[in-house]
């Protein structure tokens, strides 16, 4: 197990953010080195893959010291699913493991929140995007009620420190803050760990 194909991923989008494109280009360019990252699934450390029976997982494998980006391991559990909610920033989701539901929400001319078509089922190496520009509320579902399924998202923000919202049924908007699940982070830049040359 190697860390060098996350390093070099982080780089990437380090680098697109320096250059500020307009977002759809930052989306368009991210999602290809997303695509990239999770086609092999040989990359992330153990302790960022554990499930837990009591609710998902959201492993913070990166965050951008000026806070423009981070990087997040989501480890769902069988059967568990997120409550619908927003993210309030642009995110990218990349399927590394087993697969996922997604179901987005759109507002009607009242305000109210509705279903939006049907869930997109994402299978290992797909990815997706959100934002406020294109669709940023959604509810997420392991699509196993028997294994293990995880994610890889990378979001425009520390986004367990941004106040965002759940959406009840029938009951106002609920703000929360997520938080991480753990409290220690991969040292990428432990240069040890690299492969050895052949």
């Amino acid at each position: 197990m190697t860390i060098h194909k996350l390093r070099r991923f982080v780089g990437t989008i380090a680098a697109l953010v320096d250059e500020a494109p307009r977002e759809s280009e930052l989306i368009e360019h991210g999602l290809e080195a997303l695509r990239d990252l999770v086609r092999e699934d040989d990359w992330l450390p153990d302790a960022y893959a554990v499930p837990s029976p009591e609710r998902y997982q959201q492993y913070l494998l990166y965050a951008d010291a000026r806070q423009r980006f981070s990087v997040v391991s989501f480890v769902w559990g069988p059967g568990q699913q997120t409550p619908v909610h927003d993210h309030t920033v642009w995110g990218l989701i990349g399927v590394l493991r087993g697969a996922e539901y997604a179901q987005p929400y759109v507002r009607d001319a009242a305000g109210a929140l509705h279903a939006h078509g049907a869930e997109v089922r994402l299978r290992r190496g797909d990815v997706e995007a959100v934002s406020p520009a294109i669709g940023d509320i959604h509810r997420v579902r392991n699509a196993y009620d028997d294994q293990v399924s995880i994610s890889i998202h990378v979001y425009g923000a520390n986004i367990g420190a941004v106040r965002r919202s759940t959406y009840p049924h029938d009951a106002p908007p609920k703000p929360f803050i997520s938080g991480y699940s753990n409290d220690f982070l991969p040292n990428l830049w432990d240069l040890s760990k690299e492969p050895a040359a052949s």
